[in-house]
This record gives structure tokens, C-alpha cells and sequence, in this order.
């Protein structure tokens, strides 16, 4: 039986990177780069706000042109959104400088950006810090891409495929203007394996949905959300189709890299201080269950109940009723934390500190059972808190 094995993080073989201060911002790491050695699949998904940045949207088009990529170029502190023909001006220079620089096509370079939108990237300072990169086994470029992040996100898996080693690294950015489909969140998922980039395009749109876009920090969806993966093939396996056997495994594992990555960018909230798993089984449909989970990790009254560990159930009760999914009022069960507090509709008697004792611990769990048929949806969030406000109130001051 395959199976995969974390390790520290580190990049696939023919993957080198980089980081550089440019000035962008006051003292943090705010450009980086991502290069392979050669030419890698690539397949993305994208925001769905309809002022999708430059970035953005030269992303989309190069992959699903090329369905190939040789380097990303990133940056935070400026989204480059909402900035008209400079902004994508500003998005074809970049590619020209990262191009000359590695004597590669631009059509190879995919460019990110995250940060303050409705501002023009500085271009003297980005030409200043692509020149200053440099082909590294360093991982700065996982810092570099932090906005209100508390901290990184990475995760780095390896599997032994048709024989080969494999290595398999994630990263990713966010922390506030989450609820995707997507949110301000770039992810990262690059490897040596040799997989078809139609095939890793199909799967990519497939467990999207049931990680990223089962995420929410506050209910907003950002303008310059992608999550990418490359692909380069230097592992030597055979290649990855939809129809090898190797397929299924592949496509388990970047179920779990995704998933955990999502959490990561859920703990993370901005001001948060836990995160908040809602688990709901007897669905009528897989996707209903997956907009209830969402609907309960997504309600303001219950993140605030959870910040203040408040076993008040009833916020659960009325998240989920305010749906339009299918399902018996009388026959809804609510677990907080596995303690039963709703059997068939009804108040279960249970001891409230017991119960607010358990949800001061850094995940909570909120299991829901419809009793309505076999379908199961996650979703992850985070509490709401004093430090919400005070973060999002002083953004751009």
C-alpha cells in the first residue's frame, strides 16, 4: 500500500528560490521567485470576484493557454488590483525581467501578487528586487508572500511512485479576506513528480472545492486569490495520467497536502485564537453538506460564541435552518467538542462548563448530523475577536 511521509520543508529536486526586502514595506521579505529547471505541467484555479487583479488574470491565461510554467515571480505589501492598463503593464514587465534574467520565455513566467488594492506596484523597486534574486535552495520566498499572516504555512510530503521518490511542496498565504471561491490566499503545491497537466488540472478543480473553497475567515472573497501547481517531471516516474494506476494515490495525496494547507490559512484568521472544524453527516447531498458545514464555520454569532468558549447551540440551530438545504428539523443532532447538545431537535441536557471548558482548546469541533441520507461536507473557520476589528480597522493607515 502506498503511502506518503512528512518531512521539514524543503524543495522538490530542480526547484531553486529566493527572497529579497525591496523595500515595499517597512522591514519584512516582499519579493520573491520560484524556478524550475525546466519547463513544468501547471494548472490554477482563481478567484471569482469579478475585479480580478492583473496578476491574476495573466495567470489564468498563460496556464490554461500553455498548460506550462518555468517561474513564479511574488510579491506582497501591493495587489495590483483595480489598476486599469498600468496594472497589466506592470504584470508584463515583471515577466520580461524574470525572462531576460533566466533566458527563458515570458510565456513561462506566472506572476502573483497580494496586498493593499487600488495602489500601482512601485516599479523601480520591483525591477531593483527581481535583480536581486538569486537561484537558492533558501525558503524566504515562504515568508515573503505573508501579509496579516502570523505565520508561515508549509508542508512537505514525500511518496515513492512507480519507484521513484517523489517530493511534493505546499505553501501558502492568508489570513483575513478569506471565503473563497476564492480569498486573499495564494497556495503553492510544486513537485518532481511527472504528472499530465491535464490530468493535474482535473484534479486541482476537484478537491478545490472540498478545501479552499470549504474555508472562511470573515465571509469576503479577494480579488487576487490562485492556487497553482507545478509539476516538472525530474523525479523520472512515469507519467501521471488520469488513467495509470498511480492516479488514485496521487490524487489522495494532494487531497491531504490541500486540506491541510486550507487549515493552516483557517487557524490563521486574523485575531484568531482557534480554529473551528464543522463536520456535517446524513446530507441529502454531498454539496449541501459542504454549505451547511460552511454556513456554521462562516456565522459571525457562532465564531463570537466560540471566542468566548459559549456552548450557545442555538446559533448552530439557526445557521443551519437558515439554508435552503433539505433536511427534518426533528431529526438534527449537535456534538460540540463529541458532548451531545441537540438529539432529534431537541435540548440534550448537559453541563455548560463542561462543555465551555472544552472549547478554550485550540480546535473546536462541531459535528451536525441531518439523519436525512449518507452525505458529508467539512468546512473550516476560526473565531471572531477583538483583534478582527482592530487589524482590518487600520489596514491601509
Amino acid at each position: 500500500m502506498n503511502e506518503w511521509t512528512e518531512q521539514v520543508f524543503t524543495w522538490p529536486k530542480g526547484y531553486t528560490s529566493d527572497a529579497v526586502h525591496a523595500k515595499l514595506r517597512y522591514s519584512k521579505l516582499d519579493v520573491g521567485w520560484l524556478v524550475s529547471d525546466v519547463p513544468a505541467a501547471a494548472a490554477g484555479v482563481y478567484t471569482t470576484n469579478q475585479f480580478c487583479a492583473a496578476p491574476t488574470a495573466s495567470m489564468k491565461r498563460l496556464i490554461q493557454t500553455n498548460h506550462q510554467l518555468q517561474a513564479l515571480v511574488m510579491n506582497s505589501a501591493f495587489a495590483n488590483a483595480c489598476t486599469g492598463e498600468q496594472g497589466i503593464k506592470d504584470v508584463l514587465q515583471e515577466q520580461q525581467w524574470v525572462a531576460e534574467k533566466l533566458a527563458i520565455d515570458p510565456s513561462l513566467v506566472g506572476v502573483a501578487s497580494t496586498g493593499l488594492i487600488g495602489a500601482y506596484l512601485p516599479m523601480e523597486k520591483m525591477a531593483k528586487g527581481i535583480a536581486a534574486l538569486k537561484k537558492t535552495t533558501n525558503i524566504l520566498l515562504t515568508e515573503a508572500i505573508l501579509t496579516t499572516d502570523t505565520k508561515t504555512k508549509t508542508l512537505c510530503l514525500t511518496a515513492t511512485i512507480a519507484g521513484k521518490k517523489c517530493t511534493f511542496s505546499g505553501f501558502a498565504k492568508g489570513s483575513g479576506m478569506i471565503h473563497p471561491n476564492m480569498a486573499t490566499m495564494l497556495g503553492f503545491v510544486v513537485t518532481d513528480c511527472a504528472i499530465a497537466a491535464e490530468c493535474l488540472q482535473s484534479m486541482l478543480s476537484e478537491l478545490t472545492d472540498e478545501t479552499f473553497n470549504q474555508i472562511t475567515v470573515d465571509g469576503d472573497t479577494s480579488t487576487n486569490d490562485a492556487v497553482v501547481l507545478l509539476a516538472n517531471g525530474l523525479a523520472e516516474n512515469p507519467v501521471v495520467t488520469l488513467t495509470k494506476e498511480e492516479y488514485p494515490f496521487v490524487k489522495e495525496l494532494y487531497r491531504f497536502l490541500l486540506t491541510e494547507l486550507a487549515k493552516m490559512i483557517a487557524r490563521d484568521g486574523e485575531g484568531a485564537t482557534k480554529l473551528i472544524e464543522a463536520t456535517v453527516n446524513g446530507a441529502k447531498t454531498k454539496n449541501e453538506a459542504q454549505i451547511i458545514a460552511k454556513a456554521i464555520v462562516g456565522s459571525n454569532l457562532v465564531k463570537a460564541a466560540m471566542f468566548g468558549n459559549d456552548p450557545n447551540w442555538g446559533r448552530i440551530i439557526s445557521t443551519i435552518g437558515a439554508t435552503n438545504c433539505q433536511f427534518q428539523p426533528d431529526k438534527v443532532t449537535v456534538k460540540l467538542n463529541q458532548i451531545e447538545v441537540v438529539k432529534d431537535g431537541q435540548p440534550v441536557p448537559f453541563s455548560e462548563q463542561e462543555v465551555s471548558n472544552s472549547l478554550q482548546q485550540a480546535t473546536v469541533f462541531i459535528d451536525v448530523d441531518l439523519q436525512t441520507d449518507s452525505q458529508v461536507g467539512k468546512a473550516w473557520g476560526c473565531d471572531l475577536t477583538y483583534d478582527y476589528v482592530k487589524i482590518n480597522a487600520t489596514y491601509s493607515t
